[in-house]
């Protein structure tokens, strides 16, 4: 069973890093936005990461930015239409994949998205069709990225987890995963059983969790404890050899305690498991 680590997410600003570190985390995320790819910002992501390696860990992961210019950064969006957005999904990934190679850190990268992921996949022919364009992408990274990449779940259309005959396709592709626990119960309209399953499908593929709770109706990105996600039965279901994070809402970005309580959450479970299986 794997044990619970602190794992904390942050964006590479000052504060939220100074934060983040003074719990001495055994896991970092950093969540990039559009406003690391300048000059600058690259830069200041490179002390960022070499700064976390000194002071705390070397389990690093560096989240894709979400968005560009307000639109998402779907594999799926058209190069005839969104010239720009391939561009810089393109740009952003290689400059990860760069730091990624030279600081031996990971890319974490998103399969699809979820508020536009219908509007991207109307502009095929067939759902069918954006499905083949987004696997060949993401065929391409995987083989760029080698062991420094890894692709994660949603609950759109696209590339998410949870139906028996998708995840089958995407371990069939060896691809390393990362599993976003809260998205694959939200897919399955809140259900523990198939969320299990899935977890258990998948799980000699995946290489990070988000772990992160939610009442399976929206992106609520619950803390832990404070949805309907059942974590007794997850936690015995994941693979001990993965990183993890704590993905959940904070109140305040400069202050991580919503993801420290998490971690005391599950903590409390691991032990409390472990004492039955001594009994």
């Amino acid at each position: 069973m794997k044990k619970p680590e602190l794992g904390l997410k942050a964006s590479s600003s000052k504060e939220q890093i100074t934060n983040r570190l003074k719990y001495h985390p055994k896991v970092f995320e950093f969540f990039t936005s559009e406003n690391d790819f300048t000059t600058e910002g690259l830069k200041r992501l490179e002390y960022a990461i070499e700064l976390v390696k000194n002071e705390a860990t070397s389990k690093i992961v560096l989240h894709h930015p979400m968005r560009f210019k307000g639109e998402f950064t779907e594999l799926v969006a058209p190069q005839t239409i969104f010239p720009d957005l391939c561009h810089f999904v393109q740009r952003s990934t290689d400059a990860l994949l760069q730091l990624s190679f030279d600081h031996d850190v990971q890319t974490l990268l998103h399969g699809s998205y979820a508020r536009h992921t219908l509007k991207m996949i109307s502009l095929y022919p067939s759902q069918a069709k954006a499905r083949a364009y987004v696997y060949d992408q993401l065929d391409k990274y995987a083989q760029l990225g080698k062991k420094h990449i890894m692709f994660e779940n949603s609950f759109s259309p696209l590339f998410y987890y949870g139906k028996e005959d998708e995840d089958q396709y995407i371990f069939n592709k060896g691809y390393r995963l990362a599993f976003d626990v809260s998205h694959c119960f939200i897919k399955d309209k809140g259900s523990n059983e198939q969320l299990t399953a899935s977890l258990l499908r998948l799980r000699d593929h995946v290489v990070h969790y988000h772990l992160v709770d939610s009442l399976g109706k929206s992106h609520d990105s619950l803390q832990l404890g404070k949805g309907s996600i059942d974590w007794r039965n997850v936690l015995p279901c994941l693979n001990p050899q993965a990183s993890s994070i704590y993905e959940v809402q904070l109140n305040n970005e400069n202050d991580a305690k919503e993801q420290v309580a998490s971690h005391q959450y599950l903590t409390k479970i691991y032990n409390e498991l472990n004492s039955k299986q001594a009994q």
